[in-house]
């Protein structure tokens, strides 16, 4: 069975990016921002905690990676601004985030692109996949990785979705993504763009009737 490709490298395929602003040497650590909209139970809040420890065992005193999930800092809408504003320094957004800043990461949220995770890894580890994950240096964000996520997963309240014609009618909140927008439209399903951290509240108030994610 063909895995959709937002599945693995936008929900799944997490990219790491940082903001150029230039850092000044001083007897106080280097200090890190590091912003995520999830949970510290989630393999990105895993990897970013991960990543605080690996950091500061390599360079003890010098630098200092301060974790903030569940959107303590800056949710789905304003994560990218404050990364180009300087007011972090690294997020982990998925792929459909970045199609303000460059067209070409849109190829990401169409399906059925990867045969496998095999397969996913060996174009993320290509020339081209690299290319991708540089595609956004003028606008002033470098792709560090990819990360991995899980598969993309349909949730509803409603009844079991075994076929494409039973999302039909349904609401499923996606991210603000257009390439997502028109799949969900085909499938004649009403896609409803909203921040992470509005999913469970809009599922409990009847906003939306299902969610896409890992």
């Amino acid at each position: 069975m063909k895995c959709k490709p937002r599945m693995l490298l936008a929900t799944l395929g997490m990219s790491l990016a940082f903001s150029f602003a230039a850092t000044t040497a001083s007897a106080a650590p280097i200090v890190v921002k590091f912003s995520h909209v999830v949970a510290e139970n989630t393999p990105k809040g895993q990897g970013s905690l991960k990543f605080k420890e690996l950091v500061e065992e390599a360079l003890p005193g010098e630098v200092e990676v301060q974790v903030f999930p569940n959107s303590q800092l800056f949710g789905d809408g304003k994560e990218m601004e404050a990364l180009l504003l300087g007011d972090v320094n690294i997020i982990a957004p998925s792929l459909a985030k970045f199609d303000r800043y460059t067209p070409k990461l849109q190829i990401f949220d169409l399906p059925f692109m990867f045969d496998d995770l095999d397969a996913l890894d060996r174009f993320q580890a290509s020339e081209t996949g690299q290319e991708l994950l540089n595609s956004m240096v003028d606008k002033g964000i470098k792709g560090l990785a990819y990360w991995h996520n899980g598969l993309k997963q349909l949730s509803t309240n409603k009844d079991k979705l075994t076929r494409p014609e039973d999302v039909k009618g349904l609401k499923f909140r996606i991210q603000a993504s257009d390439v997502l927008e028109a799949q969900f439209r085909q499938l004649d399903a009403n896609p409803q763009k909203l921040a992470f951290s509005e999913v469970y509240q809009a599922l409990q108030t009847g906003v939306v009737d299902g969610a896409e994610n890992p």
